[in-house]
Protein backbone atom coordinates (compact mmCIF):
# COMPACT_ATOMS: atom_id res chain seq x y z
CA UNK A 1 0.00 0.00 0.00
CA UNK A 2 2.83 2.40 0.83
CA UNK A 3 4.36 1.94 -2.65
CA UNK A 4 0.99 2.55 -4.27
CA UNK A 5 0.57 5.81 -2.33
CA UNK A 6 4.06 6.89 -3.38
CA UNK A 7 3.27 6.32 -7.05
CA UNK A 8 -0.04 8.14 -6.75
CA UNK A 9 1.61 11.24 -5.32
CA UNK A 10 4.50 11.47 -7.79
CA UNK A 11 2.72 13.97 -10.04
CA UNK A 12 1.55 15.99 -7.05
CA UNK A 13 5.05 16.03 -5.57
CA UNK A 14 6.63 17.46 -8.73
CA UNK A 15 3.94 20.14 -8.95
CA UNK A 16 4.33 20.90 -5.25
CA UNK A 17 8.07 21.42 -5.50
CA UNK A 18 7.56 23.77 -8.43
CA UNK A 19 4.73 25.66 -6.73
CA UNK A 20 6.48 25.97 -3.39
CA UNK A 21 9.59 27.24 -5.18
CA UNK A 22 7.37 29.86 -6.77
CA UNK A 23 6.09 30.93 -3.34
CA UNK A 24 9.67 31.29 -2.13
CA UNK A 25 10.36 33.58 -5.10
CA UNK A 26 7.60 35.99 -4.08
CA UNK A 27 4.71 34.74 -6.18
CA UNK A 28 1.44 35.42 -4.32
CA UNK A 29 0.13 32.53 -2.22
CA UNK A 30 -3.18 32.58 -4.11
CA UNK A 31 -1.36 32.01 -7.39
CA UNK A 32 0.68 29.16 -5.88
CA UNK A 33 -2.50 27.56 -4.51
CA UNK A 34 -4.17 27.99 -7.90
CA UNK A 35 -1.23 26.22 -9.60
CA UNK A 36 -1.37 23.35 -7.11
CA UNK A 37 -5.12 23.06 -7.58
CA UNK A 38 -4.83 22.89 -11.37
CA UNK A 39 -2.54 19.86 -11.10
CA UNK A 40 -4.70 18.17 -8.45
CA UNK A 41 -7.89 18.85 -10.37
CA UNK A 42 -6.44 17.61 -13.66
CA UNK A 43 -5.15 14.38 -12.09
CA UNK A 44 -8.46 13.79 -10.32
CA UNK A 45 -10.48 14.39 -13.48
CA UNK A 46 -8.22 12.21 -15.64
CA UNK A 47 -8.45 9.30 -13.19
CA UNK A 48 -12.22 9.72 -12.90
CA UNK A 49 -12.92 9.95 -16.64
CA UNK A 50 -10.27 7.69 -18.15
CA UNK A 51 -10.16 4.98 -15.51
CA UNK A 52 -13.23 4.91 -13.27
CA UNK A 53 -15.86 6.10 -15.76
CA UNK A 54 -14.49 3.99 -18.61
CA UNK A 55 -13.98 0.77 -16.66
CA UNK A 56 -16.99 0.90 -14.33
CA UNK A 57 -19.74 2.66 -16.27
CA UNK A 58 -18.88 2.67 -19.98
CA UNK A 59 -17.35 -0.81 -20.32
CA UNK A 60 -18.58 -2.39 -17.05
CA UNK A 61 -15.32 -4.32 -16.64
CA UNK A 62 -14.64 -3.48 -12.98
CA UNK A 63 -16.25 -1.77 -10.06
CA UNK A 64 -14.96 1.06 -7.90
CA UNK A 65 -15.38 0.70 -4.18
CA UNK A 66 -14.35 2.25 -0.91
CA UNK A 67 -13.37 -1.33 0.01
CA UNK A 68 -11.28 -1.71 -3.14
CA UNK A 69 -8.56 -3.88 -1.57
CA UNK A 70 -11.03 -6.44 -0.23
CA UNK A 71 -13.20 -6.45 -3.35
CA UNK A 72 -10.51 -6.38 -6.09
CA UNK A 73 -12.01 -3.10 -7.28
CA UNK A 74 -10.69 0.31 -8.28
CA UNK A 75 -10.13 2.92 -5.57
CA UNK A 76 -12.71 5.69 -5.67
CA UNK A 77 -11.49 9.04 -7.04
CA UNK A 78 -11.86 10.58 -3.58
CA UNK A 79 -9.64 7.82 -2.15
CA UNK A 80 -6.98 8.40 -4.80
CA UNK A 81 -7.06 12.08 -3.93
CA UNK A 82 -6.71 11.32 -0.22
CA UNK A 83 -3.79 8.94 -0.86
CA UNK A 84 -1.96 11.72 -2.64
CA UNK A 85 -2.75 14.18 0.16
CA UNK A 86 -1.49 11.72 2.80
CA UNK A 87 1.73 11.15 0.88
CA UNK A 88 2.32 14.88 0.60
CA UNK A 89 1.71 15.29 4.35
CA UNK A 90 4.27 12.53 5.00
CA UNK A 91 6.86 14.50 3.01
CA UNK A 92 6.34 18.19 3.82
CA UNK A 93 4.84 20.54 6.36
CA UNK A 94 4.85 23.45 3.89
CA UNK A 95 1.39 22.72 2.51
CA UNK A 96 -1.50 20.27 2.69
CA UNK A 97 -4.74 19.62 0.90
CA UNK A 98 -7.98 17.77 1.43
CA UNK A 99 -11.24 17.01 -0.30
CA UNK A 100 -14.10 18.09 1.97
CA UNK A 101 -17.86 18.51 1.72
CA UNK A 102 -20.74 20.12 3.56
CA UNK A 103 -22.58 16.84 2.81
CA UNK A 104 -19.88 14.18 3.22
CA UNK A 105 -20.59 10.50 2.82
CA UNK A 106 -17.79 9.88 5.33
CA UNK A 107 -18.15 12.23 8.31
CA UNK A 108 -14.35 12.54 8.48
CA UNK A 109 -14.55 14.53 5.25
CA UNK A 110 -16.69 17.32 6.65
CA UNK A 111 -15.43 20.80 7.54
CA UNK A 112 -13.66 21.17 10.87
CA UNK A 113 -12.66 24.83 10.95
CA UNK A 114 -14.80 27.92 10.42
CA UNK A 115 -12.72 28.81 7.35
CA UNK A 116 -13.46 25.37 5.83
CA UNK A 117 -17.20 25.81 6.43
CA UNK A 118 -17.20 29.34 5.07
CA UNK A 119 -15.10 28.34 2.03
CA UNK A 120 -17.21 25.29 1.21
CA UNK A 121 -20.41 27.32 1.48
CA UNK A 122 -18.92 30.04 -0.73
CA UNK A 123 -17.88 27.65 -3.53
CA UNK A 124 -21.23 25.84 -3.31
CA UNK A 125 -22.98 29.16 -3.96
CA UNK A 126 -20.31 30.53 -6.35
CA UNK A 127 -18.84 27.48 -8.13
CA UNK A 128 -16.89 29.54 -10.66
CA UNK A 129 -15.07 31.51 -7.96
CA UNK A 130 -12.41 30.47 -5.47
CA UNK A 131 -12.35 31.29 -1.78
CA UNK A 132 -9.18 32.59 -0.10
CA UNK A 133 -8.40 33.31 3.54
CA UNK A 134 -5.93 32.88 6.38
CA UNK A 135 -6.22 30.93 9.58
CA UNK A 136 -4.15 29.79 12.53
CA UNK A 137 -3.88 26.09 13.32
CA UNK A 138 -1.67 24.65 16.03
CA UNK A 139 0.13 27.96 16.50
CA UNK A 140 1.01 28.24 12.78
CA UNK A 141 -0.49 30.68 10.26
CA UNK A 142 -1.74 29.34 6.94
CA UNK A 143 -2.98 30.76 3.69
CA UNK A 144 -6.01 28.69 2.70
CA UNK A 145 -7.83 28.34 -0.60
CA UNK A 146 -11.04 26.47 -1.36
CA UNK A 147 -12.06 25.35 -4.86
CA UNK A 148 -15.36 23.83 -5.99
CA UNK A 149 -15.25 20.08 -6.56
CA UNK A 150 -17.72 19.12 -9.26
CA UNK A 151 -19.12 15.82 -10.41
CA UNK A 152 -17.18 15.42 -13.67
CA UNK A 153 -18.62 12.10 -14.86
CA UNK A 154 -21.60 9.80 -14.53
CA UNK A 155 -19.49 7.56 -12.26
CA UNK A 156 -19.38 10.39 -9.67
CA UNK A 157 -23.12 10.82 -9.47
CA UNK A 158 -23.90 7.10 -9.59
CA UNK A 159 -21.66 6.51 -6.58
CA UNK A 160 -22.85 9.51 -4.57
CA UNK A 161 -26.53 9.17 -5.41
CA UNK A 162 -26.59 5.42 -4.66
CA UNK A 163 -24.32 5.22 -1.62
CA UNK A 164 -26.26 4.05 1.45
CA UNK A 165 -24.63 6.72 3.65
CA UNK A 166 -25.02 9.63 1.23
CA UNK A 167 -26.77 12.59 2.86
CA UNK A 168 -27.37 14.12 -0.57
CA UNK A 169 -28.85 12.44 -3.62
CA UNK A 170 -30.16 13.75 -6.90
CA UNK A 171 -26.73 14.97 -8.01
CA UNK A 172 -26.12 15.58 -11.69
CA UNK A 173 -22.91 15.86 -13.69
CA UNK A 174 -21.51 19.35 -13.11
CA UNK A 175 -22.99 19.77 -9.62
CA UNK A 176 -20.71 20.93 -6.81
CA UNK A 177 -20.20 18.02 -4.42
CA UNK A 178 -17.73 19.71 -2.10
CA UNK A 179 -14.42 21.48 -2.28
CA UNK A 180 -10.67 21.09 -2.37
CA UNK A 181 -9.02 22.89 0.54
CA UNK A 182 -5.36 23.82 0.11
CA UNK A 183 -3.29 25.23 2.96
CA UNK A 184 0.15 26.80 2.58
CA UNK A 185 2.15 27.59 5.69
CA UNK A 186 2.92 31.28 5.90
CA UNK A 187 6.52 32.26 6.63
Amino acid sequence: MKHRKLLIATGFALAAVTAMGAAAQGIPYAKVADMLYRVMSADREVYTRLVVQRLTVDEEILTASEHFEDEAALPLPAQMFRFGAETVMDNTEDFSYALLSLDPINSNNGPVTELEREGLQFVAENPDENFYGEEELGGERYFAAVYADRAVAEACIECHNNHRDSPRTGLEVGDVMGGVVIRIRLD
